[in-house]
């Protein structure tokens, strides 16, 4: 959004072949961020364990590292055991076996990042009850498990303001991951943010059933563009990422071409980029750093919200919506910013599903 940001994927059912209570290797430990430092000033140490997006996804597992590292550097924590790392995942075998070598390094929290790691928490949470566990954009149901979940519709919906109030065609894009209820989110908020502004605006809404193909995202954004969508969003994790390949491509054949893709999770700003130009409107941010550190220093205090869940929406800064670097006019920042106002106060209620 403009310089005041209001406070602003994914999920496959994880297989039952489990490895349970399976001990760590030296290939774990390769994995991970950084051998050992030590060094810490505090005995207090977080570890993330990524879906298969990756750490570099550009998205909410690199927010969620970037929170793990501030929370990290605050407390004058060095990156490895005893003080902040991170497993990442290349499917979803690796999920326990890596929650596995945290708790084995003896990380006092962890997080599991996405839906998809719900099975995998619940049983190393069970197996490990003197130990911390969170997971975002899902819910366990274990004492020792903090579930951290968001109000993606709130963001998504100022996101289809933005939309409605810039496209010059009237045919706006939704390229979503696998259709699951986060996801579900994401969508149903846009498309009221885009009716609320205008309701005679048709949304084109198209779910690829996957979060790393680039090369769906990129097939469908070239559909779009080419019925006229001039604006898409996206809220696809990796696949994600060809939505903006197709936009850049298309800039660079023609300049003045009126495409624009507003990215999700992070501010994707640097993505657009294309010579002088930049294609990026704006970003959905789903501050999942702020989350991550709000849960870390809870856990710290002797706070932690085990066998809870905790929503973070608009009013405490869970969701907003990045600068728009000029792309969108003053005139129009405003306009969105009241709606944020509004829903920040509760004056507009944003629904979750269509």
């Amino acid at each position: 959004m403009s310089k005041r940001k209001y406070g602003l994927a994914l999920s496959l059912v994880l297989a039952a072949g489990t490895l349970l209570g399976a001990c760590g290797t030296d290939k774990d430990k390769d994995k991970d961020s950084s051998s050992s430092k030590g060094g810490n000033e505090s005995d207090f140490s977080v570890a993330m364990v990524t879906d298969v997006g990756g750490i570099d996804d550009k998205s909410f597992n690199q927010s969620a590292w970037e929170g793990i590292k501030k929370f990290g550097e605050d407390n004058k924590l060095s990156e490895g055991d005893g003080g902040y790392a991170y497993l990442q995942s290349k499917g979803e075998a690796d999920y326990i076996p890596n929650l596995n070598a945290l708790v084995r390094r003896d990380f006092n929290l962890v997080f599991g990042v996405g839906f998809m790691m719900e099975d995998a928490i619940g049983t190393i949470a069970g197996q490990q009850e003197d130990k911390l566990f969170a997971i975002i954009d899902g819910e366990v149901d274990q004492p020792n498990v903090a579930n951290i979940l968001f109000k993606e519709q709130e963001g998504a919906f100022l996101a289809g303001v933005a939309a409605a109030l810039m496209t010059e065609s009237d045919k706006i894009g939704f390229v979503g991951g696998v259709d699951i209820p986060v996801i579900e989110r994401f969508e149903a908020g846009f498309v009221a943010g885009v009716a609320a502004v205008n309701p005679d605006i048709k949304v084109d809404v198209k779910y690829t059933g996957a979060f790393d193909k680039a090369e769906l995202g990129k097939a469908e954004a070239g559909r779009m563009y080419s019925s006229g969508v001039d604006i898409i969003f996206h809220a696809a994790g990796g696949t994600g990422n060809g939505v903006f390949s197709e936009a850049k491509e298309r800039k660079q054949a023609d300049k003045n071409a009126n495409v624009w893709v507003i990215g999700v999770d992070s501010d994707q700003y640097d993505e657009g980029q294309v010579g002088d130009d930049n294609i990026t409107l704006t970003s959905m941010l789903k501050r999942v750093d702020n989350a991550v550190q709000d849960i870390s220093k809870l856990a710290q205090e002797g706070k932690f919200p085990g066998g809870e869940t905790k929503v973070y929406g608009l009013h405490d800064d869970g969701v907003a919506l990045a600068d728009s670097r000029g792309a969108i006019p003053e005139d129009v920042m405003k306009q969105i910013d009241e709606y944020a106002k509004q829903i920040a106060d509760g004056e507009i209620e944003v629904p979750e599903f269509r």
